[in-house]
């Protein structure tokens, strides 16, 4: 499939012509052809237009129809072959075995919503009966959820494909039954096309209306904040910076109708390392937590951005064997020039901060975009007195905290802002004060890790991949997992319907054969 440097508008191919640009291969800082045109106001009204004449068609298309458009997409994605894989590495630096696998997460979770979709639980169909006899009468009632409404995705720039034009929330959407306007990232725009064209063509492959999926190129600031605030767009899925996040959330709040922006955006994802587990796995825990911190230029929004530990021997003798263990890292290229330089930027002004001390650094970079990773370690007070040291910084660099006593360790724990993740490494013998910290670190994060490290999310059924503000907008949410087609979906209580008239989710005779609540009482289908 030949890249063209084309915005697809439902069924159309459209190069824009607001402005243009070209992708870069970070590894040499030099442009990618070809040229892509941005979105014109009028382009994407009509996009906007689209999806709204779609959605009632679409969001009653039966189950069965939308989980084989979900999986034709996922099997369009697979054959595209080496020519999706290389035009990523070339658009992100990344390395190829690390872009094979983001793919099949891509398709998996695809296929995993087909599933989601066909065994009908999203629907949430709730009966509860007439009791006519009843004083005062009930009256018959029937809940079932239905999709909100067109959605704006914004793809992510550090996952092409599991974040991007067919990542999670592009997924979790169409599974809901709500159309898709995709703003493409401009770290990869090359990789969107050949992704949003497998989606184009599934649309009318499955013989849905052309605005169920549409993809827009250009300025986020611009084409972004029109999306957000058009009147057809009912919600918005993200991943990216705070700043672009908390804009998305202002756009929409000051809308006519407020609608719902899911927005992932700020993490360090503490690491806690209670004490027998690190005084009798020191070493393991050292190369351990390294290859977390550096997996992927470290440019993972589960990156360990902090470690905490009680000054001691063992303590020290971990910061010994991870600057070792880091010392060895080769720099990695960085996703793209803007990314790197914030990344040093970031890096720059710890330096400065005086009481923070570096512990070891990564080899030196000898490329374009490449990142040397940073180890530097600070006491506990002077984290708690420091709120500089709380912020993100995107990229292969972590702080060790050595607290005093464990007391100061939920200090720590208590100070942080909200995260994505938050891991305990534990012993039996650490398990007293593992209950005292958990507490805390369950309002902290939306997902604990128990002897483990935050860098890989699996997609599945419990996954969460949220959490309090400013990790996310919204906590209630996840973004990953089978649980992320909730975002999109909303309740309708049907009063005293008459019985042709009822969804079929609601029917006495389940023609969809869907588990219910029927008069509080949990029934599978037949």
């Amino acid at each position: 499939m030949q890249i063209t440097g084309q915005m697809l508008i439902g069924k159309k191919v459209v190069f824009g012509l607001a402005g243009n640009a070209k992708a870069i291969d970070p590894s040499t800082n030099q442009e990618i052809e070809p040229v892509f045109g941005f979105a014109t106001t009028d382009e994407v009204e009509q996009a906007c237009l689209l999806a709204e004449q779609a959605f009632d068609s679409y969001r009653t298309t039966g189950l069965e129809q939308r989980a084989r458009f979900l999986e034709t997409i996922a099997t369009g994605i697979m054959d595209l072959g080496p020519v999706l894989i290389e035009r990523a590495a070339q658009e992100t630096g990344l390395p190829v075995a690390r872009l094979e696998g983001e793919r099949g997460r891509t398709v998996n979770q695809l296929r995993l919503f087909a599933n989601v979709v066909r065994d009908g639980h999203w629907l949430d169909a709730t009966i509860d009966s007439a009791l006519p006899e009843r004083a005062p009468p009930r009256p018959d009632l029937r809940l079932q959820k239905i999709a909100l409404g067109p959605v704006a995705v914004f793809g992510a720039s550090n996952f092409p494909l599991a974040f991007s034009v067919a990542g999670g929330d592009t997924a979790s959407a169409l599974a809901a039954g709500c159309p898709v306007i995709v703003k493409a990232h401009n770290a990869h725009l090359g990789t969107s096309e050949l992704v949003g064209r497998v989606i184009q063509r599934a649309v009318a492959d499955c013989a849905l209306h052309e605005g169920v999926f549409s993809m827009l190129v250009g300025a986020g600031s611009k084409v972004g904040q029109q999306l957000v605030a058009h009147a057809a767009i009912k919600a918005v899925g993200f991943t990216g910076s705070r700043s672009g996040g908390l804009a998305l959330v202002t756009a929409s709040g000051q809308r006519k109708e407020p609608i719902p922006v899911y927005a992932e955006m700020s993490s360090i994802n503490p690491v806690f390392l209670l004490n027998q587990a690190l005084t009798s796995q020191t070493t393991t825990l050292a190369k351990n937590f390294v290859d977390s911190l550096t997996l992927g230029a470290g440019q993972f929004c589960t990156n360990p951005g902090l470690v905490i530990a009680i000054e001691s021997e063992a303590a020290r003798q971990f910061l010994s064997d991870a600057a070792r263990a880091l010392e060895d890292k080769h720099a990695a290229t960085m996703l793209t020039p803007g990314i790197h330089q914030a990344y040093v930027k970031g890096t720059a002004h710890l330096a400065d901060i005086s009481q923070l001390q570096l512990v070891a650094k990564g080899q030196q970079a000898e490329s374009a975009c490449a990142a040397q990773a940073v180890l530097s370690v600070c006491s506990g007070a002077t984290f708690l007195s420091t709120p500089a040291l709380q912020e993100e910084i995107f990229g292969p660099s972590s702080i060790a905290i050595l607290c005093k006593d464990f007391e100061e360790v939920v200090a720590v724990a208590s100070s942080l802002e909200g995260q994505l993740t938050a891991t305990v490494h534990a012993t039996t013998d650490d398990h007293a004060h593992a209950r005292k910290l958990l507490p805390v670190l369950e309002k902290k994060a939306g997902r604990i890790l128990f002897n483990g490290f935050p860098t890989g999310v699996e997609v599945a059924h419990a996954m969460v991949h949220g959490g309090p503000f400013p990790a996310t907008s919204d906590s209630r949410s996840t973004s990953v997992g089978a649980a992320a087609i909730e975002r999109f979906l909303r309740p309708v209580c049907y009063q005293g319907f008459p019985a042709e008239l009822l969804p079929a989710a609601l029917q006495d005779n389940n023609p969809l054969q869907v588990a219910r609540m029927m008069d509080g009482k949990l029934t599978l289908a037949s």
